[in-house]
């Protein structure tokens, strides 16, 4: 797998093959029940010339893909994309923290994080926030090669003794995932019990850019959005959407397509969504960014999160047997 390198050096995990260089290849050395074997899911999954599973930070299994469209790397843990450059291009799309954490019960910072089943606080109080979905292991479904560039995976998570514990739910959660020239996500929420259940969730996404001061968000002019920095405050955007300063806001009634502008670069982003009705903006700013241990200090200068949601009052209920689909798709456009 080869690419140009990036500008951006030591700030952020650029492109595949550094980000596949730089993960460790240690054999995991505890819970070991709980951690996939590469080998077994090589001999099982793997897609000659497009996919391989390689073992990553802290033994956490994780699939590299390279099909001559795209290059991705996903962790089998949360259920999370990592990487994602496609053919043609010498920049990451999505924005990787080196300081993360890769470790069983916490979130990996940066990529496509799963926000589920509730987006912020748990309304209950009995779990982390965002939810569980994204540090718990997933299991790999199904994996499919094609010839026009697009490799698929299917990754799955259900219901256990544990998530019961916390959300007493039984449910069944996928995420199709697509790399091609295109980065396409279908995450799937089955109500496999008896009785309806309700859901808040995001993808989470965080995007790679090169000054986050010449950052434009296109698509939400007019849209009204609860300000979390302000005491929730419902406010109108004016115009494109720019960052000067800590930003979290949740976007209702979001169009379906949302464009970033990284003037520095340059290059624009195209997200594409459905099922939902509001979109996250989210940047911490340096303040808050001090004091995460898993960011560098600078980090809030190269990365936005422009997150696809069910979010506030856009609460999805699913009843029993019924299921619910929330989709993004992101691509480089000229």
């Amino acid at each position: 797998m080869s690419a140009e390198p990036s500008p951006q050096g030591d700030r952020e995990l650029w492109i595949l093959d550094s980000l596949c260089a730089t993960l460790s290849t240690t054999v995991y050395d505890g819970h070991t029940a709980e951690i996939m074997n590469t080998e077994e899911l090589n001999t099982k999954f793997t897609v000659p010339d497009q996919l391989e599973f390689i073992a990553g930070k802290g033994g956490l299994p994780c699939i590299a893909i390279d099909n001559g469209a795209a290059c991705a790397l996903i962790s089998i843990y949360g259920g999370q994309v990592l990487g994602y450059q496609p053919a043609g291009t010498t920049e990451e799309i999505l924005f990787l923290s080196q300081k993360a954490h890769y470790e069983e019960g916490k979130a990996i910072k940066g990529g496509i994080p799963i926000c589920w089943p509730w987006f912020g606080a748990d309304p209950e109080g009995k779990g982390p926030a965002h939810g569980f979905a994204r540090n718990r292991m997933w299991n790999v479904i199904k994996t499919e090669g094609s010839n026009d560039g697009v490799t698929k995976v299917t990754l799955g998570f259900s219901d256990s003794t544990a998530t019961k514990k916390i959300w007493p739910h039984t449910f069944e959660l996928t995420l199709e995932i697509s790399v091609g020239q295109s980065l396409g996500l279908v995450l799937t929420t089955h109500n496999t019990g008896n009785q309806p259940f309700t859901i808040t969730q995001a993808l989470h996404t965080y995007f790679s850019v090169d000054e986050i001061n010449q950052v434009k968000i296109a698509g939400l002019d007019g849209v009204n959005y609860l300000d979390k920095v302000d005491n929730f405050k419902q406010k109108q955007q004016t115009g494109d959407v720019t960052i000067a300063g800590e930003v979290d806001r949740i976007y209702t009634e979001a169009p379906p397509l949302l464009m970033i502008d990284d003037a520095a670069r340059p290059r624009r982003i195209q997200i594409e969504s459905s099922g939902n009705k509001t979109a996250v903006i989210w940047n911490p700013w340096a303040e808050i960014t001090a004091s995460m241990a898993d960011l560098e200090e600078d980090a809030y200068q190269h990365f936005i999160c422009v997150e696809t949601a069910n979010a506030a009052d856009d609460a999805i209920e699913i009843a029993a047997g019924e299921s619910h689909r929330l989709t993004a798709n992101y691509r480089v456009v000229d």
